[in-house]
């Protein structure tokens, strides 16, 4: 409903405080009635300083990305760059994909197949532990206190789209962009 007062959608930038991470933005969003529901982690690789072949002109290069599939059609892609075939120092994007669905023959687990199973059989190996949930709660609840403290912004979005335009925005100031939900 385009007066909805409801939160639906959020995006936002986290950073993690610790010298491995340092400078590195995690960006996540999650919303209803976006253009498609999917659940994956993309993590864009840095390009290094220096050109791996030095007679390659610096022009843009696509970035190399590792993207894993959660849900629907889980799996693994790798998209990077390769020397085309040829005498030239060309280079291209190339991407190696794998699908769990096609991958061993056998279609995976429905969504709560493994884990009620895993209750039946006492393996909390996927279970999410006392202290991983309190954790959890520790950054959460500042954010509902100030939402609750303060009536947030509200940029509404058309159902079936990527979301509102001030999240494009949020990555935009950034030099970045998200993954087009919708492909």
């Amino acid at each position: 409903k385009p007066d909805s007062r409801t939160e639906t959608y959020v995006a936002i930038e986290f950073h993690i405080d610790n010298w491995r991470w340092a400078g590195v933005p995690f960006y996540v969003r999650t919303g209803k009635r976006l253009a498609r529901k999917v659940t994956e982690l993309v993590v864009h690789l840095k390009r290094t300083p220096q050109a791996l072949f030095a007679c390659v002109p610096d022009t843009h290069c696509e970035p190399n990305v590792i993207i894993l599939r959660i849900h629907p059609d889980e799996g693994v892609a790798i998209t990077f760059g390769a020397k085309k075939p040829g005498t030239e120092m060309m280079m291209g994007s190339v991407q190696m994909d794998f699908r769990y669905s096609t991958g061993f023959g056998a279609r995976p687990a429905a969504a709560y197949e493994t884990l009620l199973l895993d209750a039946m059989q006492g393996d909390a190996t996927l279970y999410t532990r006392r202290d991983e949930v309190e954790a959890e709660w520790k950054l959460i609840m500042p954010i509902l206190e100030a939402w609750g403290a303060q009536t947030p912004e509200f940029p509404n979005y058309a159902a079936s789209t990527d979301g509102p335009e001030a999240a494009a925005r949020m990555l935009e100031n950034h030099g970045h962009h998200w993954r087009p939900i919708k492909r």
